[in-house]
């Protein structure tokens, strides 16, 4: 099987990113699973580390950015998007895949759904009912932005919600952990080398 990795590296007057993703990090083959992140904005870094650990991803993420302005460019424009970037890279074409996930995760009182269509037709909604301004020093405005970039960089359809839950800071997390049940759901190898649509063509 080829390896399906990817190393990107964007960098402007703003931001600097580097990354690095291996979708198919298998327990007890071994081989650690590699999670390194570090974007200067914890919250997100704890957001990104739940989405590569329960997708079964190893992922590399360094960010350097201008978060003396405030967090829009670290967090949307340059980490979200790098990482759809680099998904997209790493799974090439889409062949041998069930392309389809869904992904349920409760953490405490919170429950989100997350629906994700590897189909190379980009489209995101998202539906998280936070309340708070900031969750540590991340924008909540700024979650629902992250699913949207990934998914237009990844190009993929991608539905978030959170069904239910009171804590802010659980309705993040649990749309984060549904979304890497889908996306590991979503890109499972299927043993064969067809294209999962009745087009032939994704």
């Amino acid at each position: 099987m080829t390896a399906r990795t990817a190393t990107i590296s964007r960098k402007t007057n703003e931001t600097q990113v580097e990354l690095t993703i291996d979708l198919d990090y298998t327990p007890g083959s071994g081989q650690a699973q590699n999670i390194d992140i570090s974007t200067g904005i914890g919250f997100l870094d704890h957001m990104y580390h739940a989405l590569a650990k329960h997708s079964g991803m190893s992922l590399i993420m360094k960010c350097q950015g201008d978060l003396w302005i405030d967090d829009h460019h670290t967090a949307d424009e340059y980490s979200a998007i790098a990482l759809g970037t680099a998904f997209k890279q790493a799974l090439g074409e889409i062949k041998g895949i069930r392309r389809y996930g869904t992904g349920f995760a409760p953490l405490d009182e919170a429950l989100s759904r997350a629906v994700i269509d590897i189909c190379s037709r980009p489209y995101c909604v998202t539906e998280l009912g936070l309340k708070r301004e900031k969750i540590g020093d991340l924008s909540t405005e700024m979650i629902p932005h992250i699913f949207h970039s990934f998914a237009m960089a990844a190009g993929v359809t991608l539905h978030v919600d959170v069904l239910r839950g009171e804590n802010d800071h659980h309705r993040s997390e649990s749309a984060f952990k549904a979304l890497a049940l889908a996306i590991k759901q979503a890109i499972e190898l299927t043993g064969g080398n067809e294209i999962p649509s009745t087009k032939g063509v994704l």
